[in-house]
């Protein structure tokens, strides 16, 4: 797990604490439905910031009999769990609010403090948002900027950069609501507001629930990264054929390797050790983030002969 995911998350969960103790009590002073809407979104980020923080510390257990390949994908399963909470907690009670709001509309009072509080917030989720998107872009390809997020294995980055993202469309719709609202003088758009709220955290929930069934299923490596092997080895003059490699994620930065390789058929069983250490090494100092290599050596002496190798660096 990357210590840039962790900082982070901290930094998020700083920023979402603060905002939602300060958005209730404008929300209690002003009656604005949106305002409430904002508080409950910072509250379920602050929450689901504490349940990253727990999938890591969970993820980075040793392995044991019952877990072989360790508990890496704890923080998969914790990044679901936190998407569920973005769209039941989130979306969901910011929908009903504004639902409620409609059926029942509360009159405005000043607007003074709500525009304070969407002002400040919309710069503290905005520096949040930042730092998540500098220390992601410091591992990210050359792809565009979505498209990797998208293409992400590391929950404690892409959550952070999803939920912010959130947050600041999230703002400026209140603040659009709040400014109607009062202007036109009809308590109307404020609940308006609150439901469009509801609607983008539901989206980004939709998206982050995608993004973690497909880590915790199973999720292949980059393809970069087997197309990368895949040439590493194929270049071997000691290798007669290989099949597509077979990755899997254990955790964001650790890889299963699956290796189908018929070797040249002259060679000894010592020659076959050496070869397989040797591209073991070279796999490992290219992609440090394959950590567990199976090679299976085909079609030598007329045997099928596995190799484990596994690196635990």
């Amino acid at each position: 797990m990357t210590g840039n995911s962790k900082i982070a998350i901290y930094g998020a969960l700083a920023a979402n604490l603060a905002i939602a103790v300060v958005k209730f009590v404008a929300a209690s002073v002003t009656g604005s439905s949106a305002m409430i809407s904002e508080g409950i979104h910072s509250t379920v980020d602050s929450g689901n910031s504490l349940l990253l923080l727990l999938g890591m510390k969970r993820s980075q257990k040793p392995a044991d009999r019952t877990h072989p390949f360790g508990h890496g994908k704890e923080i998969y399963f914790w990044s679901l769990i936190v998407a569920i909470l973005v769209f039941s907690l989130g979306g969901g009670m910011s929908v009903y609010e504004g639902i409620t709001h409609l059926q029942h509309p509360v009159e405005l009072k000043d607007p003074f403090w709500n525009y304070i509080v969407l002002f400040s917030s919309i710069i503290f989720e905005g520096a949040s948002l930042f730092y998540a998107i500098r220390q992601f872009n410091k591992s990210r390809g050359e792809l565009g900027f979505w498209k990797e997020v998208s293409l992400s294995k590391d929950p404690g980055l892409f959550a952070v950069i999803y939920e912010e993202s959130a947050a600041i469309i999230g703002l400026l719709i209140a603040l659009a609501g709040v400014f109607l609202g009062h202007y036109l003088n009809n308590p109307l758009y404020d609940a308006l507001a609150s439901m469009l709220i509801g609607l983008v955290l539901i989206i980004v929930a939709i998206i982050m629930v995608k993004e973690s069934k497909g880590l915790l299923v199973g999720e292949s490596a980059d393809s970069e990264i087997v197309k990368g092997i895949y040439r590493l080895v194929e270049s071997d003059n000691r290798v007669k054929t290989l099949y597509f490699p077979l990755t899997m994620h254990l955790a964001p930065d650790e890889i299963l390797l699956a290796l189908d390789v018929e070797f040249q058929s002259d060679m000894t069983v010592e020659n076959l050790f050496s070869t397989i250490k040797q591209l073991e090494d070279e796999i490992k100092k290219k992609f440090p983030t394959v950590k567990k290599i199976y090679i299976e050596a085909k079609n030598f002496g007329g045997q099928e002969r596995p190799w484990m190798i596994e690196s635990t660096d």
